[in-house]
């Protein structure tokens, strides 16, 4: 049913929270469209024939059929759309960056504002898991047989397309819940864990079995899941190995790497009076890098109580590789941004903590490999910045657990799994792998991906092997 068009050249506004509010909790700072907002927002749609933002989406998700249908009210309609593509709807919704993707490519961003697709694809996932009480119908099972290592993006996504497809499909995960980098990793007020825990349940319900504090190199290896009678084995363990700048004091008490800070924060709720994994309530805290993971940290730490909170980041503004709008919420919560600015030394006190963070300025020189401007020292220009806490935020690699056990497995020299490109298929026949486990740390939308395209290989490799 055509619709009237909304010509408007700027997306409906998000509803968030208060700047001055939010800065000291971990509800969701983005509060979402209401119903009547999501309609509008829908009918700036243009419905091209020739569907740019879909191709822009690592998932492939059929965008403007699911936002005429979003225009047309049929919300159930468009949910059932986007979950033929995509197992964590709720979660894309919310932390992938569609700017850079599909809103990159929106015709209407030519002379105005994109449509908000992330925007609206939250609303359906949610008004869905708000609204539909029916269970989702058991797949008919096709007798083989599928291990998933890691519970995170990429392997939830990869075992959803394999369950849908008739496999029993069993994820083994490290921790003691499900769910990776988005439970561990992705603070409360970007990502409520109860909506991670809904999209698992999805998956629980057509049939995938999640075994937990399941260290795979340790308790089971690749090739005993083989023996186990699993037909094809997917790794998705994600990056979890922090990477440290290795100047002077990183080893005093007061340095966290991220991914232990947010854990701690996360995954056991350390901020919670009580906690059974305290952590530091600082007063001063410098986070060193300029990604989505260092604004989280930036952002958590506020939330923790302090006082004043750095990025410090040896590039520009223009050069942050965080998402603009975890930016812009950074900046309201009052997040102090010093750019052009790198650390030398973290100082201690005479109780050897954390008193304060030697630094340089940098200016930008000639581009580097990468394409962006090389930063380079400034002569003179060092400084000490006064805090009590460095968090460290400037990438990680892959743990080298499983790839120190797998006979055949072959990485490069940053620890990363060796594939062949674009179905995953890596050195060892029936061994997949993808996501950050072979891309080093990279997005959640990125991982998904991964996780689909080595799930329609292993089907075509399954069922080849069984038609002899």
């Amino acid at each position: 049913m055509a619709v009237q068009k909304n010509m408007d050249p700027h997306k409906c506004p998000m509803p968030v929270q208060d700047p001055m509010v939010r800065r000291r909790n971990f509800e969701e700072v983005a509060l979402g469209y209401t119903y009547e907002m999501a309609v509008n927002e829908a009918k700036r749609c243009l419905n091209c024939k020739n569907k740019p933002c879909r191709t822009a989406c690592p998932v492939q998700i059929d965008i403007p059929a699911f936002i005429e249908r979003v225009a047309n009210e049929d919300m159930e309609g468009a949910y059932q759309i986007i979950a033929q593509s995509s197992s964590l709807p709720a979660v894309c919704g919310r932390v992938c960056p569609q700017e850079r993707q599909c809103e990159s490519k929106c015709v209407r961003g030519i002379k105005g504002e994109s449509v908000g697709i992330g925007r609206l694809e939250r609303f359906v996932a949610d008004w869905h898991r708000e609204h539909c009480t029916e269970a989702p119908a058991l797949p008919t099972p096709n007798g083989h047989k599928v291990a998933i290592i890691g519970a995170g993006p990429s392997g939830l996504t990869a075992a959803g397309d394999l369950a849908k497809a008739g496999y029993k499909v069993t994820i083994y995960e490290a921790l003691h819940v499900a769910g990776g980098v988005l439970v561990y990793g992705i603070p409360e007020f970007r990502l409520p864990k109860i909506i991670v825990q809904k999209e698992i349940d999805n998956l629980k319900a057509i049939g995938v079995d999640i075994e937990t504090n399941m260290v795979i190199g340790k308790v089971l290896t690749v090739d005993e899941l083989f023996d186990m009678g699993f037909e094809a084995v997917y790794i998705g363990s994600g990056a979890g190995l922090p990477r440290f700048m290795n100047i002077p004091g990183e080893s005093l008490k007061g340095v966290y790497s991220a991914n232990e800070y947010l854990t701690r924060i996360n995954l056991m709720k350390a901020y919670q009076p009580g906690s059974k994994t305290p952590i530091k309530h600082s007063k001063k805290v410098a986070v060193v890098g300029g990604g989505n993971v260092a604004m989280d940290a930036a952002r958590s730490a506020m939330r923790m109580g302090a006082e004043e909170v750095y990025i410090v980041y040896r590039r520009g503004m223009e050069e942050l590789p965080a998402r603009k709008e975890e930016v812009e919420h950074a900046e309201e919560e009052g997040i102090i941004f010093k750019t052009l600015t790198n650390p030398v030394e973290v100082l201690s006190n005479e109780a050897g903590e954390v008193c304060g963070m030697k630094c340089v300025e940098m200016e930008l020189g000639e581009p580097d490999a990468s394409g962006r401007r090389r930063p380079v020292v400034k002569e003179g220009s060092e400084f000490v910045l006064d805090v009590d806490t460095m968090i460290m935020a400037i990438g990680t690699s892959p743990n080298p657990l499983i790839r120190s056990t797998t006979p055949g497995l072959e990485t490069n020299a940053k620890g990363c799994i060796v594939t062949d490109g674009e179905d995953g298929l890596t050195t060892r026949e029936g061994v997949y792998a993808g996501g950050d486990a072979v891309t080093g740390a990279a997005t959640v939308i990125l991982a998904m991906g991964a996780g689909k395209a080595a799930a329609k290989a292993i089907d075509e490799y399954i069922r080849k092997k069984a038609e002899g």
